[in-house]
């Protein structure tokens, strides 16, 4: 499933998305919001796979924004002002819908999208090097338990070792195969295959406790069933 997000001033633009997206089988509307700024925690937690973004706002112009994230996800560009077309498409959107746009056409951008994110969201390497000071270290997929953001560098915890390395937990995120690991707080990412049990608002891995955020809790429980 690809995680979408909208991003739209205008109720009724947001509602014919809602409904475009519910006849896509392979999309997911996690949340809807009528401002960019509103957005913008669960977009820098790595929240969505693909937005969808309208253009012309009154807090912040949707290019603007887009431009302002770190990390963006995929963008597919939704507004009434096609002179802004080039500009969308030097900015690396997937692409470019002009309102009032067809449901035909807005399945053409979608699977544009699905089939930039498919290795991604594939299973992935079995195996990652992590720099941890001035050393390489392999550290195989299968054996992470979680990893932990602290500040400027995560902590990777395995089954033998925690290895600390200069980087964010989004950037970590981007390397991981999707369908083996969920974020489940800010600054948790924990392997699905290693949680041992859920008690309200806690992750049990081996002796290990680990939080779970309220904003990502219906996502976690969508992933284990």
């Amino acid at each position: 499933m690809i995680k979408c997000i909208a991003i739209d001033d205008e109720f009724l633009a947001l509602e014919i998305i809602e409904n475009y997206v519910s006849k896509c089988p392979f999309l997911e509307l996690v949340a809807t919001f009528s401002s960019p700024l509103e957005a913008l925690p669960m977009l820098n937690q790595g929240g969505c796979d693909l937005l969808l973004l309208d253009i012309n706002m009154p807090q912040v112009n949707g290019m603007d924004f887009l431009s302002a994230i770190p990390n963006p996800p995929l963008a597919v560009l939704t507004t009434a002002y096609p002179q802004f077309a080039l500009a969308g498409f030097e900015a690396g959107v997937v692409d470019y819908l002009v309102k009032p746009f067809s449901f035909e056409r807005f399945l053409k951008a979608v699977q544009k999208a699905q089939s930039l994110l498919a290795p991604r969201m594939a299973s992935g390497p079995e195996y990652l090097f992590v720099r941890s000071s001035h050393r390489m270290i392999r550290v195989d997929l299968g054996d992470i338990l979680m990893l932990e953001g602290k500040k400027d560098y995560v902590a990777v915890h395995t089954r033998a070792q925690v290895i600390d390395t200069l980087t964010t937990l989004t950037a970590f995120q981007e390397k991981l195969p999707v369908k083996d690991f969920v974020r489940v707080h800010r600054s948790f990412i924990v392997a699905l295959n290693k949680i041992n049990a859920i008690e309200r608002n806690i992750i049990y891995i081996g002796e290990k406790k680990v939080p779970v955020g309220e904003m990502f809790r219906e996502d976690l429980l969508r992933r284990i069933g």
